[in-house]
């Protein structure tokens, strides 16, 4: 079960960053035939769709700062947090040197780069996870986001983030997106901001969802 956990969290943000990302690249590669919009549409259906495919596997995290947002609400044992964190990360590396086989003249792998300073995309980050984060654990069921309902929502938040607040951090919202195209393009000036922002943003969404959803005792459900 463990095993297939696991692999379910790896391919799962495999197909995250591929797709989210590759769709950066195409992108630069047709002269903006894809569009930024497309871009976020494209992050948002990726999600959908592996929410309703690996949601009832391993809860479909596919996101470092969600399985600790999940682990700090009481919804994701302890000791599924590295596992799951590991998992997600080397799918994410996976996903990135793919791109960099298939498109070796590409300019950028979709990395994440504040297009102002770090600090602000600091907090813009941690703002947008924190909303995230909000949305995930109102329709997740105790510790997994699984069923239509889920996919359409948390799908379509990260759209709509990513269309908004794209242009000014990146709206990666998920250490292993970013990950990946910063450790293949050997980009590590602001790669911080993207690893601490979103999981600093998940931790301090689950007081907040504690109070709003605290009669159905939603937040005190452990994954298995």
């Amino acid at each position: 079960m463990v095993t297939r956990q696991l692999l379910a969290e790896s391919f799962g943000t495999f197909c995250l960053v591929f797709a989210g990302t590759g769709a950066i690249v195409v992108d630069q590669l047709t002269a903006g035939e894809i569009s930024h919009v497309g871009i976020a549409l494209t992050f948002g259906l990726i999600v959908l769709v592996m929410i309703n495919t690996l949601g009832d596997v391993s809860g479909c995290h596919i996101n470092p700062a969600v399985t600790l947002g999940f682990w700090v609400a009481g919804r994701l044992g302890g000791r599924q947090v590295f596992p799951y964190i590991l998992a997600q990360c080397v799918g994410g590396l996976a996903a990135s040197g793919c791109l960099r086989l298939l498109f070796p003249n590409a300019e950028t792998l979709g990395e994440t780069v504040p297009s102002g300073s770090p600090m602000q995309s600091f907090l813009l980050e941690s703002l947008l996870t924190f909303m995230l984060m909000v949305v995930i654990l109102s329709v997740a069921t105790g510790g997994k986001e699984k069923g239509l309902l889920a996919g359409i929502t948390i799908g379509s938040v990260i759209a709509l983030e990513a269309i908004f607040a794209g242009p000014i951090s990146g709206a990666s919202m998920n250490p292993a997106r970013s990950l990946g195209p910063a450790v293949l393009q050997l980009q590590f000036d602001s790669l911080w901001v993207y690893l601490l922002a979103p999981c600093l943003g998940a931790v301090a969404a689950v007081p907040l969802c504690r109070v709003l959803f605290s009669r159905d005792g939603s937040a005190s459900s452990v994954s298995q």
